[in-house]
């Protein structure tokens, strides 16, 4: 009877490969992030696929009504008989639009400052990032009420204020990463070979300084939207009756006691869609450097 014998390189490279396969397979959580993420997707873009309600029509229904009770109204009506789960779908477009806005303001002035202080004279950069640790010592929803202060309660505004106080996070890695890139041996090559500084900075510099903020800015999008929430919540976001999370929690707060649904679902879509995006947020970090499998 023969046997065969099975090279040990081969059964270690086979297991190798197993292992590879099973680091790169994702998790159930962030499968379940994903699907919620592509699930608010098409509710700010097409909420007419989810719902044919007006979030704004009161009609002849009588408000409070239960969720779940076999009515046209799946999750029910509010204090004023419009249509809860129409809502909750067209409120999705204005929560998004503010995280997703406020989180390009952050990065368009953080990458500005991160590179203003990275290539900029040593007086430059002090100057920098000194306003910059100010501003960082500032909380940034007090930074934001600030901010709204100067310029006004309103939805744009709101975006704006956000945006606003996270710049600084931003510019510090922008300007970290600059230090880096300045430094590299094809930097330092395109320079000594008489490439014009315009151009080295467009086509060597930014690209890699800002390749960083994916990662970053996709984590400060779920906390742009918590902010953005928050100032709505306080009545310094969108106006009532304009459907948005923040502000149908904060009108909803005084009829908790008739229908518990009211702060329950609104507070839980602004809770779930941070936690989604955050941990979609870090699954791209592990996968950038290389810890998929931990």
């Amino acid at each position: 009877m023969t046997t065969t014998t099975v090279p040990a390189t081969t059964s270690s490279r086979g297991a190798s490969r197993a292992a590879w396969l099973r680091s790169r397979r994702p998790r159930a959580g962030t499968v379940l992030a994903a699907l919620f993420l592509v699930l608010l997707a098409i509710a700010a873009l097409a909420p007419g696929l989810l719902t044919s309600q007006d979030p704004l029509a009161t009609g002849t229904d009588p408000g409070f009504l239960a969720p779940f009770r076999g009515t046209a109204h799946i999750l029910g009506t509010d204090q004023a008989g419009r249509d809860l789960f129409a809502r909750l779908v067209h409120g999705t477009r204005a929560s998004l639009s503010m995280g997703l806005g406020a989180t390009a303001i952050g990065v368009t002035g953080g990458t500005v400052l991160g590179l203003l202080a990275g290539l900029g004279t040593r007086f430059t950069e002090s100057l920098v990032m000194r306003l910059l640790d100010i501003v960082l010592a500032i909380p940034e929803l007090l930074l934001a009420l600030v901010v709204i202060a100067l310029l006004g309660a309103g939805t744009v505004d709101a975006l704006v204020a956000v945006g606003v106080a996270s710049i600084p996070y931003y510019a510090r890695m922008v300007r970290a990463q600059t230090h880096v890139v300045r430094r590299s041996a094809y930097v330092e090559a395109a320079t000594a070979l008489g490439v014009r500084r315009s151009t080295v900075v467009l086509r060597h510099v930014l690209p890699n300084a800002v390749r960083p903020l994916t990662v970053l800015a996709t984590i400060g999008t779920g906390t742009a939207i918590g902010v953005g929430a928050s100032l709505s919540f306080l009545g310094l976001g969108a106006v009532p009756p304009a459907p948005e999370w923040g502000s149908m929690l904060s009108s909803a707060i005084p009829y908790i006691s008739n229908d518990w649904a009211l702060v329950a679902l609104p507070g839980g879509l602004i809770t779930l869609t941070v936690l989604a995006v955050t941990v979609t947020g870090r699954d791209i970090k592990r996968r950038g450097e290389g810890r998929t499998g931990q």
